[in-house]
């Protein structure tokens, strides 16, 4: 054959057939017996399918590529093989590397949204593996960008396309030691691990509910910080029954995923806090009943059984968030890098920037887009998929 490699390429050869056992075990044999160098391996199964690579350095004498084709032919598979030129093992640029995860429904239309701002950003796909078992319900698709593309710019354009649609949300991470090595996952409370707002919830209860709409409504638009709206809204309360809040704080509805997240990070040794601007009652309702390692929130002053209408010890506010944040962290002897930070609103935006991965939960759009990543349509045991678990890990983990 004119193009027959010489024992200056390498060759890289490719096998693919119905995935058996001992086949791999076969061509390596081959292989080694003939003194031939391996310098490069892959191996992907689809269904059933095997494709394995092979990037080998070929010796001076025999023909090894006769009997590779000979083994696999018996083997009942297929074989190809294509001499690369050049150095065996080339310097790889100067690339950056990240992880794109994909959650939701996923078919054919959606994957190509999304190769399709990969390649517009000329980020190349390495990798592609299925997180989610019987259906294609989460992927995990390992990219490199070329020096002088932005990551920033790619995560806008991602969030941007899973803004434009409620089927699927999409991460982007930079593939580093610490994207699977988290240790600490620190989460709002209010419209984040449960699916009310407290404070919303005593004020219709105490019926001053529009007065504390329109107070929040005025800290939205700036006209009022978030302290004074606190204190105002706290004001209302001034008179209530102080066992109105326990009984709320004893039902609180958890938000979707909720107790599979925070159960799968127990097994496997995170620890987990709550830092809220709402109650202290319901936060420390929900440390003991999720098992939550730590719970900072404002405390409601009682007097006689009733509430009296303010707060005792510093209001948790942004700049108080990050700080409980960081306190945690540096009592655990965890790197920022290892904390997870989730939350909703504004007031968390200090904090998630000050974590490791950020993740704006079912937030408004201004958080979304200043925080690493948003979760839309799923629960809060999507986060366990941008740890890189699988389902099968985490069928594993709870048993």
């Amino acid at each position: 054959m004119s193009n027959s490699p010489n024992s200056q390429d390498s060759v890289l050869v490719t096998v693919t057939g119905r995935d058996e056992p001992g086949i791999l075990a076969r061509l390596t044999g081959i292989l080694s017996e003939v003194g031939a160098v391996l310098l490069d391996i892959e191996q992907v199964v689809v269904h059933g399918q095997l494709t394995l690579s092979l990037l080998v350095r070929l010796p001076e004498t025999r023909s090894v590529l006769k009997e590779l084709l000979f083994a696999a032919k018996e083997l009942g598979m297929s074989l190809d093989f294509k001499p690369v030129e050049g150095p065996s093992t080339p310097v790889a640029p100067s690339l950056s590397r990240h992880v794109v995860t994909v959650v939701g429904a996923l078919g054919a239309r959606e994957l190509h949204a999304v190769a399709e701002r990969l390649a517009r950003h000329g980020a190349n796909i390495e990798r592609i593996n299925r997180l989610s078992d019987a259906e294609l319900g989460s992927v995990e698709i390992h990219i490199a960008l070329p020096p002088e593309r932005d990551p920033e710019e790619l995560k806008r354009s991602l969030l941007e396309l899973a803004m434009s649609t409620s089927a699927f949300d999409v991460a982007l991470q930079r593939e580093s030691l610490y994207r699977r090595s988290k240790r600490l996952v620190v989460m709002d409370m209010d419209s984040t691990l449960i699916r009310i707002e407290v404070i919303d919830e005593l004020a219709r209860a105490y019926g001053v509910g529009e007065q504390v709409v329109r107070i929040t409504e005025r800290a939205m638009h700036g006209e009022m910080d978030y302290d004074e709206s606190l204190r105002q809204r706290v004001a209302l309360l001034k008179g209530m029954d102080a066992k109105v809040l326990r009984d709320l704080a004893a039902n609180l509805p958890l938000t979707q995923g909720a107790e599979t997240l925070i159960r799968v990070l127990k097994r496997l040794g995170y620890r987990t806090a709550i830092i809220s601007g709402g109650f202290s009652v319901a936060a420390e309702a929900l440390k003991a009943r999720l098992g939550i390692d730590y719970a900072h929130s404002n405390m409601l002053e009682e007097a006689d059984g009733k509430l009296t209408g303010r707060t005792l010890g510093p209001i948790v506010n942004a700049r108080r968030k990050a700080e409980l944040l960081e306190n945690i962290a540096q009592a655990e002897g965890i790197l920022l890098d290892q904390v997870i930070a989730v939350g909703d609103g504004a007031n968390d935006l200090l904090m998630l920037e000050r974590a490791g991965l950020g993740i704006a939960f079912r937030a408004k759009p201004k958080l979304r887009q200043a925080a690493d990543t948003s979760i839309s349509a799923g629960g809060l045991d999507t986060i366990l998929y941008l740890l890189g678990l699988s389902a099968r890990e985490l069928q594993e983990v709870l048993g």
